[in-house]
């Protein structure tokens, strides 16, 4: 039987501003994928989702986390088990068995930095991203799909957002996650029914337009609502 390797990486997915990863012009903003440039081979010089060989001491979790840190600097975010990927020639050193995680991110509060074996590490559009190494497109497609598919029916969106958010905003969210436009009074009604939303009695500041009032998601509330059988929907 022959040997094979795990490796464990993430898809760090974040929604910000068109001018780059800074996050700024937010309500332009679109749905953006971190890459990392490969310093080594195979590969070398060519864009990748972060990623590495498990070690023996860590839980594959763990190993997500620590090569997200490692290779772009981001720490502390919300990460999620994707799917496991295994065809045998998809790594052309050895046989390569990828758990995959997804982690989401609101660009305004992370900024990557590449470090390791990478050259470097930046935020691009999922809709005009470079070719990527190994089979790391389809992995992408993966994620993607699995985050349209449950942002409906669990508050992970939020994760998306910076703390303090705009009802306009999370409308924007969901209409690019989603791709697809949604009625304003629909969509707000909705949303404010469930009654996770605390407006926080502040407004926008230094903005071109008409302030609009800024509210947080109550997670705890959430949680409590949660067992006792509440069910998210949008």
């Amino acid at each position: 039987m022959g040997a094979h390797r795990l490796d464990a990486g993430a898809v760090g997915l974040g929604l910000g501003g068109a001018s780059g990863a800074d996050g700024l012009g937010f309500d332009e903003g679109d749905l953006k994928v971190l890459l990392i440039q490969r310093d080594l081979e195979p590969f070398a010089g060519k864009w990748a989702l972060p990623g590495g060989f498990v070690r023996v001491e860590e839980s594959l979790e763990d190993a997500a986390r620590r090569e997200l840190a490692e290779e772009t600097g981001l720490q502390d975010i919300f990460l999620e088990q994707l799917y496991t990927f295994g065809t045998p020639d998809r790594d052309p050193r050895e046989r390569v068995v990828s758990v995959a995680h997804y982690a989401l991110v609101s660009l305004a509060d992370h900024k990557p930095q590449a470090a390791t074996d990478s050259r470097q590490a930046a935020w691009f559009s999922v809709d005009d991203a470079p070719d990527l190494a190994f089979d790391h497109e389809h992995v992408l497609a993966t994620a993607l799909a699995r985050l349209r598919g449950k942002v409906r029916y669990e508050p992970i969106g939020f994760e998306l957002l910076p703390a303090k958010f705009t009802l306009g905003q999370l409308q924007h969210l969901y209409e690019v996650v989603l791709e697809e436009r949604l009625d304003k009074r629909n969509f707000r009604k909705k949303i404010l029914g469930m009654g996770l939303l605390v407006d926080t009695g502040e407004i926008q500041q230094d903005v071109a337009h008409r302030a609009a009032r800024l509210h947080r998601f109550d997670e705890r509330k959430y949680q409590q609502l949660r067992k006792r059988g509440f069910s998210f929907w949008l």
